[in-house]
């Protein structure tokens, strides 16, 4: 991180001192990421600590060129929720009259998510994205990070074995109170935004995917724990009981809170990640008030996905 140090005004700190992923930088502005140098150290930051969080300048063309020094911003295959003019950006937003609500261990909250893996409803992952308020709510609004290499290493060994071959089934359905294997206790579907209603009358029509229980991170051999707790159906291999079993007994280990990160947002800041091994969650925020976020897509995918073909009863494998 040689030049990313050492550009002038630019701070580089960890995230948190409790947490062995993660790191902060400040003062980054896109007259630095005119360096080739610096886009390269961001990137390679980007792969050893898995979130970044940003604070400075704060403009649609910041959030792009920061997305860029990962990979390139793609269009989010829903429409309904493109910013207008930017449609590499996608508008997260909670409106008392137009927002989905859950109640969540008898609370109601709007705009609550949670631990997931985006886009892993389909059998290509985006790369990461990078996350930036728009506008932000009195109270909550947390955004929460896991990482799943620190999950995987605290396995222990008679798990690691059992789960090394087996995949997971996932399912399009955005009613988050479906998910079986998110572990937050009771939660109840109250409404959907309207962007919400246009997606799911859809669910029938998107194919059930696969994506492997572990894999290993290309750069650097560390091995994945690649679960994600919102959108999962099953073990392909293990139906029914004994691979609920084993699901919930994974989800107690990747939904550890205790080693999470919880992001409290402030004007100026943004976040990027790694979504091919952090899982975020969203903590939701009082039905009465409003928060809207922006947030990019960076293509990219890590070539293990499958699709499910229910009249063959085949897997249909993409192209590696």
């Amino acid at each position: 991180m040689n030049a990313l140090v050492q550009t002038g005004g630019v701070e580089v700190a960890p995230l948190d001192p409790r947490l062995p992923f993660g790191a902060t930088i400040r003062g980054l502005t896109r007259e630095h990421l005119a360096d080739e140098r610096v886009r390269a150290d961001l990137y390679d930051l980007f792969v050893q600590a898995g979130v970044i969080h940003f604070h400075g300048e704060d403009s649609h063309e910041m959030q792009l060129e920061i997305s860029k020094c990962i990979g390139e911003p793609e269009q989010f295959p829903y429409p309904e929720t493109w910013v207008e003019n930017h449609p590499e950006l996608v508008e997260i937003k909670y409106y008392p009259d137009n927002g989905t609500c859950y109640r969540v261990d008898g609370e109601y909250l709007g705009g609550w998510v949670p631990w997931h893996t985006d886009l892993i409803y389909t059998d290509a992952i985006n790369r990461g994205g990078v996350l930036r308020p728009k506008k932000l709510s009195q109270h909550g609004g947390r955004t929460g990070f896991l990482d799943q290499i620190l999950a995987y290493e605290r396995l222990p060994d008679d798990l690691r074995a059992r789960i090394e071959d087996l995949h997971v089934v996932y399912s399009p359905d955005i009613n988050l109170a479906n998910s079986r294997f998110a572990r937050c206790g009771s939660v109840e579907f109250v409404r959907g935004a309207r962007s919400f209603n246009n997606i799911i009358r859809k669910v029938y029509q998107r194919p059930l995917v696969l994506h492997p229980l572990v894999y290993t991170q290309k750069e650097t051999g560390r091995k994945v724990l690649n679960f994600s707790p919102g959108f999962a159906h099953g073990i392909y291999e293990l139906g029914g009981p004994e691979g609920d079993v084993l699901l919930n007994e994974i989800a107690a280990y990747c939904t550890d809170e205790d080693y999470a990160y919880f992001h409290s947002w402030q004007p100026g800041d943004m976040v990027l990640w790694d979504n091919w091994r952090v899982l975020h969650c969203a903590t939701g925020i009082p039905v009465d008030e409003e928060r809207v976020m922006y947030r990019t897509t960076i293509s990219g995918d890590y070539r293990l996905g499958q699709r499910l073909r229910w009249e063959t009863g085949e897997l249909e494998r993409i192209d590696i």
